[in-house]
């Protein structure tokens, strides 16, 4: 399908949108308010989408984090000579992200010229097959090549599911669905803990590390293949909806804003994105909270042996904290989506997670204070990583750049991943003394970059309600040419 003919399509759905509504008590829905026909077609997209999107990123999560588990099973003394520092191992965990930075921004523009079926489908069997074919790794540079190349094809999936589910869901539904999805990251945590302590016992020809990285790899690339068949294309493309539903899904993703027809980049907003400072101060925030996920994802199995459980005990041991993050990230989210408000939840989450590192370094000896720790890092953490990924997925007004600030911001976000990677050597444990600090930090620095923000875009609302009046809600704001800048349009603080 061309795209001048997709405009066409368009142009006749919002004929018909518009023709409803004159036949409809005169008004179009508005957040908050849904015809029965609209909570249907809901339903039928949170079916279809929200269980391929939330498995994709439970496996692309596993395949990143198994690490963790790894180091507990004899890698280090299998490949790495002992590693008795613990920097060789640093820079396996770390590899990655050098990856996944470089390539997230061009990769995520780049999916808006692809179906997302087809996108989403080649990223997953390609990080699958890396991660599989980190069992094949004999030497320290055999894992640093697959942890690259996990790395690029992770690039392709973790920033373009924000914008994909920005085609289907309006900003009043946005961060519960992202808090699904970001939440199975949390789930991943504590599946994996549960699949690391029953390969623990098991007797194979080949080491338990191996058998992880097989056991957890292979599923991505099978899942990668029902992708391919079962995602829906974008709205105005997909064969997933009937023509009535798919009328009503591009008049969704327009509403508030104005979304781009198909394979469409508008090159004047990358450069807006590369000029928005709020994308930046994001970048602070996920830069704190990313160098908080790596420790957590890395370590935190470590972390627990310190404390007084054995390998497999620790394992096991890190279910409970990942569990509690789920569901403190939902009804965060839950709660964010109901009052219309983002970075307020994000300061008492950072908050939470500021708290529990601060504990960390404070109470070296009360063993159940210090396990205690660990569930409020992961559910600060967690939680703030969620709801920021919901805010800016419709705080940027346009397609492109979404396409191009959400990988920014995850970019700079990464490179804390990276940090985060070095500051728990083997020699500092158990206390951990200066990666707790720095990660404590970095957490309260969140806290009061989402202040910041939150006060930022209450203040443009306000600046722009007194200048050009308040917009009708959930009306169709031009935003082709201005992005977040044209005056109809507002923010969610």
């Amino acid at each position: 399908m061309t795209v001048e003919t997709q405009h066409e399509l368009t142009k006749g759905y919002d004929e018909k949108i518009e023709n409803a509504s004159d036949s409809d008590a005169g008004h179009t829905p508005f957040v908050g308010e849904k015809s029965e026909e609209e909570k249907r077609l809901v339903r039928k997209l949170d079916n279809r989408i929200l269980p391929i999107a939330c498995l994709l990123y439970l496996f692309a999560y596993l395949d990143r984090s198994n690490l963790g588990n790894a180091r507990l099973q004899g890698l280090p003394e299998d490949v790495l000579g002992g590693d008795k520092t613990g920097v060789l191992f640093d820079w396996v965990n770390s590899v990655f992200f050098f990856s996944y930075i470089l390539c997230q921004v061009p990769a995520t523009i780049l999916s808006k010229l692809f179906p997302p079926r087809v996108w989403m489908a080649a990223a997953a069997v390609g990080w699958g097959l890396s991660s599989t074919l980190m069992a094949s790794g004999f030497s320290f540079g055999g894992l640093i090549t697959a942890r690259i190349f996990l790395g690029i094809f992770e690039a392709g999936f973790g920033p373009a599911i924000p914008l994909y589910f920005s085609f289907f869901y309006t900003k009043a539904e946005m961060g519960l669905r992202m808090a699904y999805w970001f939440g199975f990251a949390a789930v991943a945590g504590a599946f994996g803990g549960l699949i690391a302590f029953g390969i623990q016992h098991v007797h194979a020809a080949v080491q338990n590390w191996r058998l992880l990285f097989i056991v957890e790899g292979i599923p991505a690339v099978l899942l990668g293949i029902l992708t391919l068949f079962l995602l829906p294309n974008r709205p105005e493309s997909t064969t997933f909806l009937n023509e009535r539903e798919r009328a009503i899904a591009i008049e969704r993703m327009n509403r508030s804003s104005s979304g781009d027809t198909g394979a469409v980049v508008n090159k004047a907003h990358i450069f807006f994105a590369f000029k928005d400072w709020r994308i930046y101060t994001g970048g602070v925030i996920y830069f704190g909270l990313n160098c908080a996920l790596a420790s957590i994802s890395a370590f935190l199995p470590t972390i627990n042996t310190t404390l007084g459980f054995s390998s497999a005990a620790a394992q096991l041991m890190t279910v409970p904290p990942y569990a509690v993050a789920a569901v403190v990230l939902t009804s965060f989210s839950f709660a964010s989506d109901k009052l219309q408000s983002r970075g307020i939840f994000m300061a008492i989450a950072s908050f939470i997670g500021g708290l529990g590192y601060l504990l960390l370094l404070t109470v070296p000896s009360n063993n159940h204070v210090r396990y205690f720790a660990t569930f409020l890092i992961t559910s600060g953490t967690y939680t703030t990583i969620g709801i920021i990924i919901a805010w800016f997925a419709h705080n940027l007004g346009s397609e492109t750049k979404k396409a191009t600030g959400i990988p920014m911001f995850m970019a700079i976000g990464q490179c804390g991943s990276v940090l985060g990677s070095h500051i728990f050597p083997k020699t500092e444990g158990p206390r951990y003394i200066k990666g707790f600090a720095i990660s404590c930090a970095l957490e309260f620095l969140a806290a009061a970059c989402s202040i910041i923000l939150t006060i930022s875009y209450r203040m443009e609302n306000a600046r722009r309600d007194k200048a050009h009046g308040k917009p009708t809600p959930g009306a169709k704001v031009d935003t082709s040419e201005l992005a977040d800048k044209a005056p109809e349009f507002r923010y969610m603080p």
